[in-house]
């Protein structure tokens, strides 16, 4: 059965409350699944010193034999975020996408639109430099920026194309259950994404 708006928060982040980042403690490459199939949370060891840090942001054949699907780069993108309160989403695309920060935090978020038992279900996380998250195609992805000045990455398997299919949901609609660290009424927003159906209209995505 479809489960609609089945949240599952693995982040520390409470609303109102932030966490810092510190290099100490990522120290072991580590690949877990989430509750929405084939989505992983990457755990990266990061590098620290007196001028600051250094990781391996993706290593294929180290991630690879830890579980993460086989993925194959064709692009490599980068969303600046200006202002903490930047928040983007919810958008399903027909390519899987790694993402990682070069810098600072955001607040992720993913719905699985796929057709299927787990459509629906809710997965968010804090995203910093010492996390990535693999998102496979058709899992709506969105995210809200903690800090300013966010360098916000991503690895694709596929090329942008403008006649590629998406499919979207809104990233506040109840139904998802989403507990944004900053509030709607103070976050910056598209009025595109502001206009995104809610779930209870998406048609899943078959592939």
């Amino acid at each position: 059965m479809p489960n609609p708006g089945r949240t599952t928060l693995l982040s520390t982040m409470a609303k109102g409350q932030s966490m810092s980042f510190d290099p100490n403690d990522y120290n072991e490459l580590t690949v877990t699944e989430s509750p929405i199939p084939g989505l992983f949370v990457v755990k990266l060891p990061v590098h620290g010193d007196n001028r600051g840090w250094f990781k391996e942001n993706y290593q294929k054949e180290k991630m690879e034999a830890l579980g993460l699907p086989l993925f194959n780069i064709v692009q490599n993108n980068i969303s600046f975020n200006d202002k903490a309160g930047a928040t983007r989403g919810l958008h399903a695309e027909p390519w899987n996408k790694f993402i990682s920060t070069a810098n600072g935090r955001v607040f992720g978020a993913w719905c699985d639109l796929r057709q299927g038992d787990s459509f629906g279900t809710v997965f968010t996380h804090e995203i910093n430099p010492g996390t990535a998250i693999f998102v496979p195609k058709g899992v709506a992805n969105g995210y809200q920026a903690l800090d300013d000045n966010i360098a916000y990455t991503y690895l694709v398997d596929a090329h942008w194309s403008p006649d590629a299919k998406y499919t979207f949901v809104n990233l506040f609609d109840p139904a998802l259950g989403i507990n944004w660290p900053i509030s709607q009424d103070q976050a910056i927003i598209s009025e595109k994404d502001a206009a995104h159906p809610l779930l209870a209209n998406v048609i899943p995505v078959e592939f």
